[in-house]
């Protein structure tokens, strides 16, 4: 009786093995029921909004006369941009910087004497923020004229910015989920399988870099502000149901 038990019971034994294995050997082949992708949107664009600073200087053993010299070499900038069609309220002048002067004194065999005091040095920066970005782009190559009257202007390299940053970012995301529902379909058909709902969504970082530029992404996002134009990009990481 105890045999006859003992062979029921292996024999059914063997019965779930076989349906277990079967069923692995069947569900490796199946799909796993859901496809991964990742979309990109990008977008060319030309900045809308130009700034741009420089700074002028003046030095003297006298301050009252440094500053008055200073005040001077606003007037003439006010009057040299104005004359450029730059209008007088978008000129934006800085508190003036003051620092103090020294000359460094030293024996014949290198020691130090300590240090005497030569003047004064007063600088003031110009910032021009506006959306005539080809106005302002050649004036801050003409102004090294400002030279011919004397006036030491230093000009800094124009930023470039862009408005509408926000509807921007909108379309690439809009771009992006698009491309990677098209990789996904793609995947399926050639999975022989039926595209599904999408599951999730992530947004990747969005990048602005100069276009042609060669700059390389960042992974908290490229934001260039030297190229006049650009080029936007952003990636979804989607995830689909797969049938």
């Amino acid at each position: 009786m105890k045999n006859n038990t003992s062979a029921i019971v292996f024999a059914i034994a063997i019965v779930i093995a076989a349906f277990v294995l079967g069923n692995a050997v069947i569900n490796r082949n199946r799909p796993q029921g859901t496809v991964n992708v990742t979309g990109l949107g990008e977008q060319n664009f030309t900045s809308d909004l130009i700034v741009w600073e420089g700074n002028f200087t003046r030095e003297s053993r006298d301050l009252q006369s440094a500053y008055s010299s200073l005040e001077k070499d606003r007037n003439a900038v006010t009057q040299y941009l104005k004359s450029k069609g730059i209008p007088e309220d978008q000129l934006v002048f800085n508190a003036v910087s003051t620092n103090p002067l020294y000359e460094q004194n030293y024996s014949n065999d290198g020691r130090y004497l300590g240090q005497t005091f030569t003047g004064y040095q007063l600088s003031q920066t110009l910032v021009i923020e506006s959306k005539e970005v080809e106005k302002v782009e050649k004036i801050s190559r003409e102004v090294t004229e400002l030279l011919n009257q004397g006036i030491t202007f230093y000009s800094q390299s124009p930023r470039y910015y862009y408005t509408q940053l926000e509807s921007l970012k909108l379309e690439m995301v809009a771009k992006a989920t698009e491309d990677g529902r098209i990789r996904a379909e793609r995947i399926a058909e050639n999975s022989k399988a039926k595209l599904g709902d999408l599951i999730t969504a992530n947004m990747g970082v969005f990048q602005i870099t100069g276009q042609n530029s060669g700059e390389d992404y960042s992974w908290g996002g490229a934001f260039n502000t030297s190229s006049k134009n650009k080029t936007a990009s952003i990636t979804m990481k989607l995830v689909f149901e797969v049938d």
